[in-house]
């Protein structure tokens, strides 16, 4: 092993001690098994002490007291038979064999670093907690769905909102990751496109639209209203095909969320909209796609990029489970 054929090749040495003088006598043996002198605690000991250049920066960074420190330094010295540092003012300087060591030693710290980390990641992706925002049900509920059947142990957490609050918590870090319909194109997110669909006009399957095939917005003004609230990605659409249309209409109800519009419309309060794709509610409501508001839109999911874990990586990767339904003119909801 390395360390054996370094310290092998060395004549022996005995270190006394006495405060922070060091003092070297050749005399000694060397040790028959040096590698049992060499633990984790004193690798890391010798490679803090060398890099901060004291005891006391090493105690520091190690988060131990200075005595710690310095007892482990002179252990592994008094174990091995050699000096590994100098005092020079207030440094402590690493021998020309301390300097060798340590380029290995600092390699093992690492290396066990490393199979933490793997371990740490390991338990997450067993038992960890995966925190989603919802602009709407779908596609996150049937990638919610697909994460679930790979991770069954873990627990997801669900915010849902308007696209703006889920723009929000994904940039303020309250969820790992967002699920939304054309979400900011910022250097601070990373995003990949899922599917894509388009906002259509929704009616009670009594109401005199709920047989066409398609309408315009001018169809619409005679019609009592139901919009969302400023924030909502389906209302910013809504607001973008009727000014198109150069129209300004007049709500009638305006509702914060996206089932209190489908409760308002299943009871025939008045015509609605939501995206074509977004949910899987067998409401028993008519969807008749609107032609200032045909363009379908991208939905993504998302994520900030400067934050990653185990289980943000793997809900990103995924792809949604397609929804057996039919998005026709006239069909249900």
């Amino acid at each position: 092993m390395f360390f054996e054929a370094v310290i092998g090749s060395l004549y022996d040495s005995h270190v006394t001690v006495t405060g922070n003088a060091y003092a070297v006598r050749m005399k000694s043996l060397p040790p028959k098994d040096p590698v049992t002198a060499l633990t984790f605690s004193r690798l890391r000991a010798l490679n803090a002490v060398t890099e901060t250049g004291s005891f006391s920066a090493a105690a520091r960074r190690l988060g131990v007291s200075q005595a710690t420190v310095s007892q482990q330094v002179r252990d592994l010295e008094r174990a091995l038979g050699i000096e590994l540092f100098r005092r020079s003012a207030n440094d402590m300087l690493p021998t020309s064999l301390c300097q060798q060591l340590y380029e290995t030693a600092r390699q093992i710290e690492d290396g066990t670093g490393r199979i933490a980390e793997i371990l740490r990641q390991h338990r997450t992706m067993k038992h960890g907690e995966l925190r989603v925002g919802l602009g709407q049900p779908l596609p996150g509920m049937a990638l919610i769905r697909a994460f679930r059947a790979r991770f069954p142990g873990v627990d997801v957490k669900i915010e849902m909102g308007s696209w703006g609050r889920i723009v929000d918590a994904v940039g303020e870090g309250r969820v790992d990751v967002g699920v939304l319909p054309e979400p900011p194109d910022q250097d601070r997110f990373r995003r990949r496109q899922i599917q894509s669909q388009s906002v259509v006009a929704i009616v009670h399957p009594g109401h005199p639209l709920a047989g066409r095939t398609a309408i315009g917005c001018a169809d619409l003004m005679s019609e009592r209203l139901i919009f969302r609230t400023a924030g909502s990605s389906t209302q910013k659409v809504v607001d973008e095909g009727f000014r198109r249309a150069g129209l300004a209409p007049r709500p009638s109800i305006v509702m914060d969320t996206r089932d209190g519009v489908l409760d308002a419309v299943s009871h025939d309060l008045g015509v609605g909209f939501m995206w074509s794709k977004g949910a899987s509610r067998q409401a028993e409501l008519a969807q008749v796609p609107c032609r200032e508001m045909s363009r379908e839109r991208a939905d993504h999911v998302f994520a900030l990029r400067t934050t990653s874990n185990p289980l943000g990586n793997a809900f990103f990767a995924l792809e949604p489970e397609r929804e057996e339904s039919s998005y026709k003119g006239g069909s249900s909801v």
